[in-house]
């Protein structure tokens, strides 16, 4: 039997790949990919190194969770150096947890390879700390849907009333239900908030707001995902720390 590594693969701009990813990539026998993982990483990978492709895009995936933990298990059967190359790192939201029970369970060896989160490189890239003296001095991670298999709410709006910066995954398309659930609770509607695509890429487009019109704005520019969502007084700093000139910024 094999190892699996599961790895981050960080949150688009390959030179923000670690140097122990890398290592295992070019060295992997077989590696198990999702969408949001740069394409050029795969360039790495030595000859003879098998591309299994389990990305998932919208809620459209080309296999379920249960089979991808399967397809990685069968793998480690197969291969001695098995990678499992997921975006950003593979436990902030990454799933990276239920694949380690999975091969746990059947006596499979792994180890988890950190990758740099977008939660905080995207905002980075965008010029948009998300702590910063006088103004947050903390942060939360927040999905941006919760699962559909729960029965009950799993996101606790009303801890979110302080001034904490709040990022929010994978919720472009629940953009809605976030901001009203935000006015809902007591942060103001004057809140900025910036809605950043395809962050740390060429393709990089942040349209920046407030809670009362974010979703006008980002609705009219068209936002396509990958993106998260920065709400907070942090946003406000991204005019005088913007630095990425590759972006494209909305005001």
């Amino acid at each position: 039997m094999g190892k699996v590594y599961l790895t981050g693969a960080g949150p688009g701009d390959i030179d923000l790949l670690t140097i122990k990813a890398l290592r295992v990539v070019r060295e992997a026998d077989v590696i198990i990919y999702d969408r949001l993982a740069n394409p050029e990483i795969l360039k790495e990978a030595k000859d003879g190194c098998e591309l299994i492709y389990v990305g998932k895009a919208d809620g459209r995936h080309i296999l379920p969770q249960d089979q991808i933990n399967e397809v990685i298990y069968q793998s480690a059967l197969k291969y001695d150096t098995v990678v499992r190359l997921k975006g950003g790192d593979p436990l902030v939201f990454g799933r990276g947890g239920e694949e380690a029970k999975y091969l746990k369970e059947r006596g499979i060896a792994y180890e988890f390879i950190p990758g740099v989160t977008s939660a905080i490189s995207v905002p980075a890239y965008a010029g948009i700390p998300v702590t910063h003296r006088g103004t947050s001095v903390s942060f939360r991670v927040v999905t941006g849907h919760e699962s559909r298999h729960k029965p009950q709410r799993q996101v606790d709006w009303e801890s979110m009333k302080s001034d904490e910066t709040l990022i929010f995954l994978m919720g472009l398309h629940n953009l809605t239900n976030i901001v009203n659930n935000l006015i809902r609770i007591g942060r103001s509607k004057d809140t900025p908030c910036a809605v950043i695509s395809k962050g740390t890429t060429p393709d990089q487009k942040s349209i920046v707001g407030t809670l009362s019109n974010i979703v006008s704005k980002v609705e009219h520019a068209k936002v396509e995902t990958p993106a998260l969502i920065v709400v907070g007084h942090v946003v406000a700093l991204k005019r005088d720390l913007e630095w990425f000139d590759q972006e494209t910024t909305i005001y």
